[in-house]
């Protein structure tokens, strides 16, 4: 591809928070009441359309709960980038000739 197109800061920005975001894990992790039938701490996630629930140790609760955190960061910030990507792919680059312009719904920037 002989033009290239320059990264711009926002992107750059988002790309260095992914760079930072430490471990992930999918799923809900929550605690418990006290005197709640179970375990105190608990991790649950979806295999093959079965939830599948798991005990954990407080340890394991703190450090799962962050991650699972970290994990909608992620997501959050990829379906940004994915946002920004289109923005000026469909800006910057020549596209075919269309009757009427793209919609902001069909470039998926709402």
């Amino acid at each position: 591809m002989g033009n290239a197109i320059p990264i711009p800061a926002q992107y750059r920005h988002l790309a260095r928070q992914l760079a930072a975001i430490g471990f992930l894990t999918k799923g809900s992790v929550f605690e418990r009441k006290a005197g709640q039938q179970g375990s105190r701490y608990v991790w649950t996630r979806k295999v093959k359309a079965k939830t599948v629930t798991v005990a954990l140790s407080k340890e394991q609760y703190h450090a799962l709960r962050k991650a699972a955190r970290n994990q909608r960061q992620l997501e959050a910030t990829v379906a940004a980038m994915q946002r920004l990507s289109r923005q000026i792919l469909f800006h910057k680059l020549t596209g075919v000739t269309r009757r009427k312009r793209l919609s902001k719904k069909v470039l998926g920037l709402i």
